[in-house]
């Protein structure tokens, strides 16, 4: 990538940052009572944690902000080495998803904490099923990924030939219904790896040599 900034090796940590704020969010929220509980023991819990559970969803908020952020890097590495296809920008579409359905994700946290105090127990029942069964629009968007990110990298060599049979194979496991849900997991430890060898490779191509002026 002619013309890099010295300072570009910085952009892909934010891979590395996501899963950091990630973890943090589900450190700080907690883990609320699922619909099965009573309407009570629901409401409670979020009466007892409202503070945190608003902290943490703003938190895996920014940390979905990050993860576009990384996924627009990576499009550009895919495009630059090659990658000419539709590919690279079902990357940062299928991140895209994700960070929306983060976004979706958080606010009903935020809502229960926020108005458990303003609405019937039941009703807070009733988000928290929700919350409990939205993992539909996350797995949209990791299938997305996960596809066009292997493919791309078989595709162009971006990246380690590894790294892109790893994302085929954990987009296969994302279509095995219900237990697909794990590929979630290894997306997240996809995207760590990808972070660390991109910045490294960063680190070693250095700014690009400034052109002398013409004379």
């Amino acid at each position: 990538m002619d013309g890099r900034d010295s300072r570009e090796w910085f952009v892909p940590l934010t891979g590395i940052l996501f899963i950091v704020l990630l973890f943090v969010s589900f450190i700080v929220t907690g883990e609320p009572k699922d619909a099965t509980h009573s309407p009570t023991e629901i409401a409670q819990w979020y009466s007892d944690n409202k503070d945190s559970a608003e902290i943490g969803a703003f938190i895996s908020v920014l940390a979905a902000l990050v993860l576009i952020f990384f996924g627009a890097y990576l499009k550009k590495v895919l495009e630059a080495a090659g990658g000419g296809s539709m590919l690279p920008t079902l990357v940062l579409i299928g991140v895209t998803i994700v960070g929306i359905s983060a976004a979706i994700d958080n606010m009903l946290v935020f809502v229960a904490a926020e108005r458990v105090d303003d609405i019937p127990a039941s009703g807070i029942q009733t988000i928290q099923a929700i919350f409990d069964n939205d993992f539909l629009p996350f797995l949209l968007g990791i299938m997305v990924f996960l596809w066009s990110v292997g493919l791309s990298v078989l595709q162009t060599g971006a990246l380690p030939k590894w790294m892109g049979w790893l994302a085929v194979v954990l987009a296969v496991i994302s279509l095995l219904g219900p237990i697909g849900f794990a590929a979630v997991i290894g997306a997240a430890v996809w995207v760590l790896l990808a972070s660390i060898i991109l910045t490294l490779q960063a680190r070693r191509a250095g700014p690009a040599p400034t052109q002398p002026a013409a004379t």
